[in-house]
């Protein structure tokens, strides 16, 4: 047991994602939203896990700077949208936005996403892999799905809870995982910090 075993019902997570605090609530864990801001570019020669997983961990040690508590884990995550092993960022224009959507068209591609824990002396990292197949899409479908404005700030232009579910013919993986937090592995790490789940503490 560590520091952190009686106090980590409560976290503090490094992300404005509203989608990570909706998942993050299904686990009835209590947290205060702590935005960390960091580069995200990729580096030369980083493999798509290698990049999520230290964006995740980046993100969640920025987060605990700010928050100067050594006794409340932070949590960080990242989901990182891959095709042929190139990696798609958000979009910064419709162009941009409707390219990589083109680009999923009747095609499978993968998703990766990681988590971090960072509290107490302790880095805790996990990563999640899906496999999601879309249907071909017209053009007309790119640009009625750029108008709903769901393509922004969302790795590889699309959100799975929204509208473009009906773009996915199948997922094989982690549905949470594509929609920005990976449960089962968040789970994971929440329990080796003796977060209480399930109404209990979990040892």
């Amino acid at each position: 047991m560590n520091e952190l075993t009686s106090k980590t019902h409560f976290v503090y997570l490094a992300s404005r994602s509203p989608r990570r605090a909706e998942l993050l609530q299904q686990l009835g864990i209590n947290f205060e939203v702590v935005p960390a801001d960091i580069d995200e570019t990729v580096r030369s020669g980083e493999e798509p896990v290698e990049y999520a997983l230290r964006m995740a961990l980046e993100k969640a040690r920025v987060a605990a700077v700010k928050t100067e508590s050594r006794s409340i884990p932070v949590l960080g995550a990242d989901t990182t949208v891959v095709v042929d092993g190139n990696i798609l960022g958000k979009p910064e224009s419709k162009q941009e936005a409707i390219a990589m959507l083109r680009t999923l068209s009747d095609t499978t591609h993968e998703v990766f996403s990681a988590v971090a824990l960072v509290g107490g002396g302790s880095e805790l990292t996990d990563i999640s892999r899906t496999e999601v197949k879309f249907r071909r899409l017209s053009n007309a479908e790119l640009e009625a799905y750029w108008a709903l404005g769901e393509s922004a700030d969302k790795a590889g232009g699309y959100g799975i809870q929204g509208y473009a579910a009906l773009f996915i013919e199948q997922i094989t993986g982690s549905y949470s995982g594509v929609m920005g937090l990976p449960l089962f592995e968040t789970g994971r790490l929440l329990e080796r910090f003796g977060c209480r789940l399930l109404g209990k503490v979990v040892h």
